[in-house]
C-alpha cells in the first residue's frame, strides 16, 4: 500500500445508481493498481455493494470479487434479436423489467398495489438473488477486521433519517448491505434490529458529509466516484425531462454539501488560528477550552471523479446491465482515476487556511 505523506487516510466514496455503479470498479481497480487501498470505504445503494465486497476480501482478492459481481449480472446480448439505431437498448431495458437481473434480482408475482402485504414483501422484485450473490462474495470474517472500515447509508422507513452503519461501530453483514441498496418500490424494506430500512440514496445519494463529521476528523485523500450528473443540457420532451430530474435528484447536491464544508473548515482554521492569540492565563478558562475544539488543523483532499454519460443513455441508464454497458463504465472509471492519480494534485502545496481542497479532471480528454 502506497504511504500519501501528508495527506492522511486513503478514502473511497461510492454514490448509488444501480448499473451506473460499474464506474465505480473501474476507480478502485486504477487505485488498487497503484498501490492507492482505501483505509475507508464510504457507499450508498450500488456503491454499498460495491464497497462490502472491497472491504469484505482480502487485498489480493478484492477486484477479482469485484469483477465476478459485475460478470454474474452482466447481461449478453439476446441471440437473433434484430437492433434498430435510435432504440437506445429498449429492448435489454425491457427484457429487465420484465424478467429482473440473474444473481440480483427477480420479479414478484403480481399483486395489488395496495394489497397489506407489510414493507418486507411490497416491492416489484425480490432481492433475495442478491443476498445469495453476496453471502458468496463477501468474506464476513474479513470484513470484522475492519481493514478497510466500512460504511454503508440506508433510511429508517418510519422515522424518515438517515442512519450510517459503521464497522467502526459495529459488526456489519449481508443485511446493512441489502437495506442500503433497498431503493422502493422496486426493492423490499429491509430489517435491522427489527427497524424497516430503505435505500439511503432517497436522502443522501453522495456520503460525503460522514467523513466531514467523523470524530475525530483525520486528514484525508478522498476519492469519490459519482455516476450522476449535476449538470446537463435542458430537455426538450417528456422522455429528456424524466431522465434529468433523475440525474438532479440523485446526484444529492454534492456541490452545495462541498461549498458549505469548504466555509466550514475555513471557520475551523480561523479558530484555531484566533485561539493561539489568548494569553496563556486564560487558556484553561472552560469557555476558551470549548471554543478551542471548534477548532481544526485537518486538511480533506476531494478528488471527485464523474461518470461519462454514454451516447445511447436514456430515463433508463440504472437498468443497464448489459456487458457491453457495464464494460464501458468500468473502462471510462479506470480511465478517469488511471489519470487523476498521474497527476496527483494533492501533492501540490495548498492555502494553509483551507481545510477543504476539490480536485476534477478539467476535461474527459485532458487534465
Amino acid at each position: 500500500m502506497r504511504a500519501i505523506p501528508g495527506r492522511g487516510q486513503v478514502v473511497l466514496v461510492l454514490q448509488g445508481g444501480g448499473a451506473l455503479g460499474a464506474y465505480h470498479g473501474g476507480v478502485y481497480e486504477a487505485m488498487h493498481e497503484a498501490g492507492l487501498e482505501p483505509e475507508w470505504v464510504i457507499g450508498t445503494s450500488i456503491g454499498a455493494i460495491n464497497g462490502a465486497i472491497i472491504a469484505g476480501n482480502r487485498l489480493e482478492e478484492r477486484l477479482e470479487r469485484l469483477h465476478e459481481f459485475w460478470r454474474r449480472i452482466a447481461q449478453g446480448s439476446p441471440p437473433d434479436v434484430p437492433t434498430w439505431p435510435g432504440l437506445n437498448g429498449a429492448f435489454s431495458h425491457w427484457t429487465t423489467l420484465a424478467a429482473g437481473v440473474p444473481g440480483f434480482f427477480r420479479p414478484r408475482p403480481p399483486a395489488w398495489v395496495n394489497a397489506p402485504v407489510g414493507v418486507d414483501l411490497a416491492s416489484y422484485y425480490s432481492t433475495a438473488p442478491l443476498r445469495e450473490t453476496l453471502g458468496e462474495l463477501i468474506d464476513l470474517e474479513v470484513l470484522a477486521q475492519k481493514k478497510p472500515r466500512l460504511t454503508v447509508g440506508a433510511v429508517n422507513v418510519p422515522k424518515g433519517q438517515m442512519h450510517y452503519f459503521d464497522s467502526r461501530h459495529m459488526a456489519l453483514g449481508v443485511d446493512h448491505v441489502m437495506a442500503s441498496g433497498a431503493l422502493a418500490p422496486w426493492f423490499p424494506a429491509v430489517r435491522i434490529d427489527g427497524e424497516a430500512y430503505w435505500d439511503g440514496g432517497l436522502y443522501s445519494n453522495t456520503p460525503l458529509e460522514v467523513i466531514f463529521d467523523d470524530n475525530p476528523r483525520r486528514d484525508s485523500l478522498i476519492f469519490a466516484a459519482n455516476v450522476w450528473q449535476p449538470t446537463g443540457p435542458e430537455p426538450e420532451s417528456i422522455w429528456e425531462v424524466m431522465g434529468r430530474q433523475k440525474d438532479i435528484q440523485y446526484a444529492s447536491r454534492a456541490d452545495s454539501h462541498i461549498a458549505r464544508q469548504k466555509q466550514i473548515h475555513h471557520m475551523r482554521r480561523i479558530i484555531r488560528e484566533l485561539a493561539k492569540h489568548v494569553p496563556k492565563e486564560e487558556r484553561d478558562a472552560a469557555h476558551i477550552q470549548k471554543m478551542d475544539t471548534w477548532g481544526c488543523s485537518t486538511t480533506m483532499h476531494v478528488v471527485r471523479l464523474l461518470a461519462p454519460a454514454l451516447a445511447s443513455e436514456d430515463y433508463w441508464k440504472d437498468i443497464d446491465f448489459t456487458a457491453a454497458g457495464i464494460g464501458a463504465r468500468w473502462q471510462a472509471g479506470l480511465d478517469d482515476a488511471r489519470r487523476m492519480i498521474e497527476r496527483a494534485p494533492w501533492q501540490a502545496p495548498v492555502d494553509p487556511m483551507e481545510g477543504v481542497v476539490v480536485h476534477e479532471l478539467s476535461a474527459r480528454t485532458g487534465g
